[in-house]
């Protein structure tokens, strides 16, 4: 797989031209982007936006998961899938076997936060504990057994707060906490998606839950996290692009083979200053120092 790491910001729109040049599939100048949760708020944004510099180019927009776009692309269906983590060897197995050449594009920067209840008393949390929050071997069970004293004894009772199986938050979640060969426990609540999280974590009181930082509210906590005995760093769109922060994710943007016409001008414009400061507006960080990064 060739891999397209564009980390400079592409020049201004006017050297694009924007004209309706067939690069879409079947010809046309619809584009069909499909995927990721994590990703579906900004590629609207995205879709929005182009749609008023080339009216003649319209780039419909669809979630998902990761896995279901990544799928969409490999069938033929989507000229672009969304994705919150790298397509697996078998999906690239597939393509192939597809006569398809996946492009990778790292479209921005993403901090998957850990999420708790606003009155959760908790200050920081390690990689460790995580994993022996979420994963199939962990014991704990109670927040009272990590050294955090809960206002009352139901909150006590962790709740864990987790995505189905079809997404990309799901599976860097678990490759980065729980490990390449790690399960998560049974038992959590796995919802479809990341804005479904927050809101079931934001409604009670002993919830745990994770999911991009762009879903943040105020009604909610972002637990610092730590790993390796460092210091615990919080989620930010400065932590994400720098790495700091443990947690921290590419995200990310396949073509079937080299994008040409209607899809190159638009991976082109998603890539410029232009486009990345609204990826930046979204919460996330730009895949290019060049963007201004404000938090």
């Amino acid at each position: 797989m060739k891999r397209i790491l564009l980390a400079t910001a592409i020049a201004s729109l006017s050297t694009f031209g924007f004209t309706a040049c067939g690069g879409a599939a079947n010809g046309a100048s619809r584009i069909q982007n499909k995927g990721s949760d994590t990703l579906v708020n900004v590629a609207q944004a995205w879709s929005e936006e182009y749609g008023k510099l080339a009216p003649e180019i319209s780039v419909a927009v669809s979630g998902g998961g990761s896995g279901v776009g990544i799928s969409a692309m490999i069938n033929g269906t989507v000229d672009i899938a969304n994705a919150s983590r790298a397509m697996k060897k078998k999906e690239l197995e597939m393509a192939k076997a597809n006569g398809i050449d996946p492009i990778e594009f790292i479209v921005g920067y993403d901090a998957l936060a850990v999420y708790v209840h606003k009155d959760n008393p908790i200050e920081s949390i390690t990689i460790e504990q995580l994993a022996d929050i979420y994963g199939e071997n962990g014991k704990v069970t109670k927040w009272s057994e990590i050294g955090v004293t809960m206002a009352t004894d139901t909150a006590d009772e962790i709740v864990r707060v987790s995505r189905q199986n079809n997404s990309g938050t799901y599976a860097y979640f678990r490759e980065t906490v729980l490990g390449k060969t790690g399960n998560y426990k049974l038992g959590s609540l796995d919802l479809h998606g990341s804005k479904d999280v927050v809101d079931t974590v934001e409604k009670t009181p002993g919830a745990i839950g994770y999911s991009g930082l762009a879903y943040a509210t105020d009604h909610l906590k972002l637990v610092p996290v730590s790993t390796d005995g460092g210091a615990p760093v919080p989620p930010s769109m400065t932590t994400a692009m720098d790495r700091t922060y443990p947690i921290a994710r590419p995200l990310f943007m396949y073509t079937a083979g080299q994008p040409e016409g209607a899809v190159k001008q638009y991976m082109d414009w998603i890539l410029s200053t232009e486009g990345q400061t609204i990826l930046e507006g979204m919460g996330y960080a730009p895949v290019s120092p060049t963007g201004a990064v404000s938090k």
